[in-house]
């Protein structure tokens, strides 16, 4: 009788709340590994997926940032070394009195493999003019007029595509491929302007025509003392971005069209200046041509809550089994958990193929059908089955909303963690530990 005693008390020590906490706990700790092996394939789908956006930079253009035409005139002053006179070098260089830019910009998705990339063609006019640069103070000793060049920065010259027409006070000229000077720019073309000291009163006027491809984005620098800029565009997804926002611009389903306008007292550089005084890549402005289908960044975001879904799947079962007397064990509390994890996994592949919120439907409905069958299987209970399709549901339902969220996914998930915890709370007072006689026979 007292060995009947003692092997049900070995019976009872590991079914016990506190064991089953601690194995759960245990558990979910373990979890933790093929969730992160999960992550690490999308960081590696992302890294796969940039190297492809690489490769279709690299040939068709990349970022583009616009800025000129500037005219650069060689400066010289000197200095007294060794009691000799040495001659030094140094450019001066003058912003427009105006510039207008008009330009459309079209988008062209290309597809390499599964990958889709945004990419686009522009057509651009620019329209401006240098006034009387005799009125101009300029701290040298010696000003040679005759080998001004104007340039115009194009941060990728793989986007220019066909001629580059230039024209200087109607006077059409022959651009030159690179900068010949680097203070300001690093990349795009020069033009040797017929300035003398003769016609230096005069107003030269110019205009550009060229198209220019690239990917992202279409960036411009507000060079002019009076600085304009109007594009529009089939792209219905634009993220206007930079330091000027666009006045009142236009968005519909056709696309958008927006217009900006700068002045030299909104940046922190002046008309002239000689050497490397000032950079003017600090105002830039202009339009993202925003792709809102980034599903491997959701895919993760939503891999960061599979701690949650997981703990709080896991203690409904326990919740299950305490109250309602349904033993369930480890291996199928194990099994649940991995179903879960598999759910990201499933998630990840299908967005590739199908876009994400499709592909969250898909795999969300899979798992939770899943995880159904199979608790009904164990509990042989079709009200508890039911129960536990809800909360997943509602689960699921939850962390799709925080996927959609911004500015406001930090709050909302706070919000609802705050009610999952009550929700637990209330379910546990359900628990009774009842403790057992032993009957001597």
């Amino acid at each position: 009788m007292e060995l009947i005693t003692n092997e049900r008390n070995e019976e009872q020590w590991y079914q016990t709340l506190t064991f089953k906490v601690v194995m759960i706990g245990a558990l979910v700790l373990l979890l933790l590994i093929p969730l992160g092996m999960v992550k690490s394939v999308i960081r590696e789908r992302q890294a796969t997926e940039a190297e492809v956006e690489r490769e279709l930079f690299e040939k068709w253009g990349g970022e583009q940032v616009l800025t000129g035409p500037i005219l650069h005139v060689p400066t010289y002053y000197y200095l007294k070394e060794d009691e000799k006179l040495t001659k030094h070098k140094r450019w001066l260089h003058v912003m427009p009195e105006l510039l207008s830019v008009n330009g459309s910009v079209e988008p062209e998705v290309r597809y390499r493999g599964i990958y889709k990339k945004v990419l686009y063609n522009s057509d651009l006019q620019i329209e401006g003019a240098f006034e009387k640069l005799d009125q101009m103070v300029i701290n040298a000793d010696e000003v040679d007029w005759e080998s001004a060049y104007v340039t115009i920065g194009i941060s990728d010259n793989r986007g220019i595509k066909g001629e580059l027409v230039f024209n200087w006070n109607d006077h059409a000229l022959e651009p030159e491929a690179g900068m010949v000077i680097t203070d300001l720019n690093n990349s795009g073309v020069s033009l040797k302007v017929p300035l003398t000291k003769e016609n230096l009163a005069d107003k030269f006027a110019f205009d550009v025509k060229f198209k220019l491809s690239g990917a992202k984005s279409l960036m411009f620098n507000p060079i002019g003392k009076i600085t304009k800029v109007d594009l529009e565009s089939g792209w219905n997804n634009p993220s206007f971005t930079g330091a000027f926002s666009p006045i009142e611009p236009e968005l519909n389903e056709e696309g958008f069209k927006a217009g900006w306008a700068v002045t030299h007292l909104n940046r922190n550089f002046p008309q002239h200046w000689l050497g490397r005084s000032f950079q003017i890549d600090t105002h830039q402005f202009g339009v993202n041509l925003y792709d809102p289908v980034n599903h491997y960044q959701k895919s993760l975001r939503s891999a960061k809550y599979g701690i949650l879904i997981i703990s709080l799947t896991l203690l409904v079962f326990l919740f299950i089994e305490l109250v309602k007397k349904k033993e369930v064990q480890i291996i199928q509390y194990l099994l649940v958990g991995l179903a879960l994890v598999l759910f990201f996994s499933v998630l990840t592949a299908l967005s590739e193929h199908i876009g994400f919120s499709w592909a969250y439907l898909v795999a969300a409905l899979s798992i939770i059908t899943l995880v159904t069958s199979y608790s009904y299987g164990m509990i042989r209970d079709k009200q508890q089955a039911f129960w536990i399709f809800i909360m997943l549901s509602v689960l699921y339902l939850f962390l799709f909303v925080l996927l959609q969220l911004n500015d406001f996914a930090f709050l909302a998930g706070n919000i609802g963690l705050l009610i999952a915890l009550g929700a637990i709370m209330k379910a546990s007072l359900k628990i009774k530990t009842a403790t057992t006689s032993t009957e001597v026979a």
